[in-house]
């Protein structure tokens, strides 16, 4: 068995769309077709309408697919009216597939009392190694098979569209099962071709890093961490001191959330927010909270830590946090790359000899698996992990320089999660692709720039060599 189709319902989103729940059941290991299988959970969107004149569709044909491979990793799709690119989609005549990946949303989701039915910590590291891009691909594939069943032979092909590490996935895709894809769309999700993240983390820490990778020169380093913490102090200079204050009391004090302990580095990790439109006036808003309380009261109020905890969430994404530096890996462990790393540099310390203290970016550190409650049952297993080096290939650079398959992608200069050197890299290496590029656009385009961005997606789509 490859995946079978456990339940469809249908629904209507009133005047707008019209939804189906589906369940698949697929492998866990697909070497191991008879072997344990895992509940996927997915939603497919359509336009909801009654044409005067009978379409396409009406008439028997079908609706071609398009895939939205969220970003993450660990990250379950939300519904599909809350993505505000839907209606542009459908305007264009695709049905859209929502795909949980395998141990997020509703797909067999990961927790900390999911794995431990899988054994010892040992056990458990073996069934996460099941959980990257290359077996999300093969679930697309198998489910692909299914929904496309009935579609004539030259129809089965279906559209994906990857936002951050739903782009790595894509590439993955093209890599592996490109005879599936009609076409594929990135956003912020060109993926760096490594072994390994220290070269990732290497570009978007700083120079101090460069000590440990002679391959990589210092006049290329755009430091884009520590660019937007610079940005973050020029724009809220009182928040040098504030920020120094709030260390020092979280080192002082053990202070509790309700995920675990609200620890220096813990509040430092909110500068994960620097990524995203709006995130440096979140951060703010933030830090003048703290602030507050501690000025009135001495001590953080619960609206305040509920605040910070809402903006952590590794709790809840377990796979994030567990697998994240694995996503770059290929024959080689991570070692707790953002961790050695961050040690080099003491703008990410607590000490009086810098100006500012800086705030770390999307990385996952070794003290998350104490800080985390949730996170802290799993320590040993994110141990295992992290010195794994047998993971396999994700990306076949052979097939990728010979690819037939239409890429576009979106590519943002100021890109804090996905350096735009690398990406660029990665795109002139994948024959076929066609490049958006822009300076004034940040990792959560997609969400907080749909308009423009499908737009030039859909203008590389429908232009022609002059």
């Amino acid at each position: 068995m490859t995946a079978k189709l456990i339940d469809r319902r249908f629904h209507n989103v009133p005047g707008k769309l019209r939804v189906s729940e589906l369940f698949f059941d697929v492998p866990v290991d697909y070497s191991k077709p008879a072997g344990e299988t895992l509940r996927l959970f997915a939603r497919s969107i359509a336009r909801k309408n009654t044409p005067i004149e009978p379409t396409d569709e009406s008439k028997g044909g079908k609706l071609p697919w398009l895939v939205y491979l969220q970003g993450g990793p660990g990250f379950g799709c939300g519904t599909p009216q809350s993505y505000p690119w839907v209606d542009f989609i459908l305007s264009k005549g695709y049905q859209v597939l929502f795909l949980d990946q395998r141990g997020t949303g509703l797909s067999s989701t990961i927790t900390a009392g999911t794995l431990a039915r899988q054994g010892d910590a040992i056990k458990q590291a073996e069934y996460l190694k099941n959980f990257r891009a290359d077996n999300i691909v093969r679930d697309c594939e198998a489910i692909r098979n299914i929904l496309t069943n009935d579609y004539p032979a030259d129809q089965r092909q279906w559209s994906i569209l990857g936002q951050s590490f739903g782009g790595f996935c894509a590439v993955t895709y093209l890599s592996k099962f490109p005879e599936g894809l009609r076409e594929a769309f990135l956003t912020g999700g060109l993926p760096p071709l490594t072994s390994g993240p220290d070269p990732v983390y290497a570009k978007t820490y700083g120079k101090s890093t460069y000590v440990l990778f002679k391959n990589l020169h210092a006049d290329e380093q755009t430091e884009k961490v520590k660019q937007r913490n610079e940005a973050y102090y020029d724009k809220y200079p009182e928040d040098v001191e504030r920020v120094k204050r709030i260390m020092l009391y979280l080192h002082e004090n053990k202070v509790k959330l309700p995920s675990g302990l609200l620890t220096p580095a813990r509040f430092q990790q909110l500068g994960i927010l620097f990524g995203f439109h709006g995130g440096v006036d979140t951060l703010h808003d933030i830090v003048v909270r703290v602030c507050n309380d501690l000025d009135i009261f001495g001590f953080l109020t619960l609206p305040t830590l509920a605040t910070i905890d809402g903006n952590g969430g590794m709790d809840k994404n377990i796979i994030y946090a567990i697998l994240h530096e694995s996503i770059y890996c290929q024959g080689k462990s991570s070692l707790w790359s953002a961790d050695r790393l961050r040690s080099n540099d003491p703008q990410f310390t607590i000490t009086d000899s810098v100006p500012a203290i800086y705030f770390t970016g999307e990385m996952v550190f070794k003290d998350m698996f104490e800080s985390y409650s949730e996170l802290a049952e799993l320590k040993d297993v994110a141990q295992i992990l992290a010195t794994t080096d047998d993971w396999p290939a994700l990306y076949d650079e052979a097939q990728l320089a010979k690819n037939t398959v239409p890429v576009y992608a979106a590519t943002y200069i100021e890109d804090m999660y996905v350096h735009y050197d690398l990406a660029t890299a990665t795109a002139s290496k994948i024959k076929n692709t066609k490049q958006f590029i822009t300076n004034n656009i940040y990792h959560d385009g997609l969400r907080s720039k749909s308009g423009e961005i499908m737009r030039q997606l859909f203008n590389l789509r429908e232009d022609t060599i002059d």
